[in-house]
């Protein structure tokens, strides 16, 4: 592994949006908090002000990648699905009095989604705003379910598998005249994106340590001066009583030398890694037939790149990369444990069968011109050789097709429903 958190060179690895390496300067930073610095920031002794003003230094990166007003409106997590879960069930709490309706999309992250089901058990409404077939929210159809006691609207800044950005700015201006709290899920997108919330009015912001080369297990929560949500847990009242618990010194440490280097290196990195990207969608898409690209063509992350491969099936295609030193995901890491296609594939219009030939590329620090290259020469013959044995035939699908119309029309006994 290199000085600035590479992947090893032994395999070709294209999954950053599961995990990241941690950069190396972030593992220097946390070293002494572990030895060293080790006391207790909310200690007031001596031994306790080292990690206490760490931690505000952290803070005030984090603050600065973000562009927020002051750094106390940065409440650090244990990673995006505590943050979700403190915004979402915090803002809904606090605000049930008024109204129990939300706001979401159709393809927001799996925690996230669990998030609403909860709600929705304890009698909260819950609106799934659909998407086009680059995944992209139209404002419009937000606007059109809002209502008068709409209290949270969450809909995230990139999809975390398609990498469609989304219009958060205009959607944070609609919502402006209403008294409606605007969450965004920017787990995917900070730090590989400029995100300004000096001018774009967000009130309530996840994001996470590790998608940016800090150490897992550690994110934050931006709450807009203001902004009044519930505690979900409780217990010693640490950040601002918002997350109870001792903090964890020398992950905030890292997290916040990583929002630094972000903040420092992203737009010449972002350049860079786009430039990948296209590079691996041009050759995949022109070497490989009836391969498409899945989410927005340009309005997408500088490190994304999705594809759906008709007939063959996704997971197969991961297992023949993975055994030619090539590491890729086949959906969104948080839910490749399930056998269902892509939720957020399915929401945008594409076929069953097609979603299930997702592959996604996620590129970082560690990629260079030559692996892509390297990945476009070997995946051809893959997706030959699968199709050559894969019963998503062209045959094949409009016979399944066909079976499940006329199962649709007449039952699935053959018999006219009455």
């Amino acid at each position: 592994m290199t000085s600035n958190g590479d992947a090893p060179s032994a395999r070709i690895y294209m999954d950053y949006a599961a995990g990241a390496p941690v950069d190396s300067r972030v593992l220097e930073a946390m070293a002494p908090y572990f030895t060293e610095h080790f006391g207790n920031p909310a200690s007031i002794h001596s031994s306790g002000r080292e990690p206490r003003r760490a931690m505000e230094v952290a803070r005030e990166r984090v603050a600065r990648l973000l562009n927020a007003k002051r750094k106390e409106e940065i409440v650090f997590t244990s990673g995006g699905t505590e943050g979700s879960n403190l915004a979402l069930k915090g803002a809904a709490w606090r605000a049930r009095k008024r109204g129990k309706h939300i706001v979401t999309s159709a393809i927001e992250h799996i925690s996230v989604i669990n998030i609403m089901k909860s709600l929705q058990k304890d009698g909260y409404e819950v609106t799934r705003v659909p998407v086009d077939g680059d995944g992209f929210v139209d404002v419009a159809e937000v606007e059109e379910v809002l209502r008068d006691d709409t209290t949270v609207v969450s809909i995230m800044h990139a999809n975390n598998e398609i990498g469609t950005l989304q219009p958060i700015e205009e959607i944070a201006a609609l919502l402006q005249p209403t008294e409606a709290v605007f969450h965004v899920d920017a787990v995917a997108s900070a730090g590989k994106v400029p995100i300004d919330l000096g001018r774009v009015k967000v009130d309530l912001m996840t994001i996470s340590s590790n998608d940016m080369y800090g150490p897992k297990g550690v994110g934050a929560l931006y709450v807009r001066d203001g902004t009044s949500i519930e505690a979900v847990g409780q217990g010693g009242g640490q950040e601002r009583g918002l997350r109870s618990g001792s903090e964890n010194t020398p992950g905030i440490v890292g997290f916040g030398v990583a929002a630094e280097i972000a903040h420092t290196e992203m737009e010449a990195e972002s350049e860079r890694l786009v430039g990948l990207r296209d590079r691996l969608i041009r050759g995949v898409t022109e070497d490989v037939e009836d391969s498409l690209l899945n989410g927005h063509p340009t309005r997408r992350l500088p490190n994304n790149a999705n594809f759906r491969f008709r007939y063959v099936e996704g997971e197969s295609m991961l297992l023949n990369l993975d055994m030619a030193g090539i590491s890729v995901s086949s959906s969104s890491p948080c839910t490749s444990k399930s056998l269902q296609p892509s939720h957020v594939l399915l929401a945008c219009d594409v076929p069953t069968e097609e979603a299930q030939s997702a592959l996604q590329f996620t590129l970082g620090r560690g990629n260079t011109e030559e692996e892509v290259d390297r990945v476009v020469e070997i995946l051809p013959g893959i997706v030959k050789k699968l199709r050559a044995m894969s019963p998503f035939s062209p045959e094949n699908i409009a016979e399944m097709r066909s079976t499940a119309g006329h199962r649709e029309r007449h039952g699935r006994g053959g018999h006219q429903r009455s």
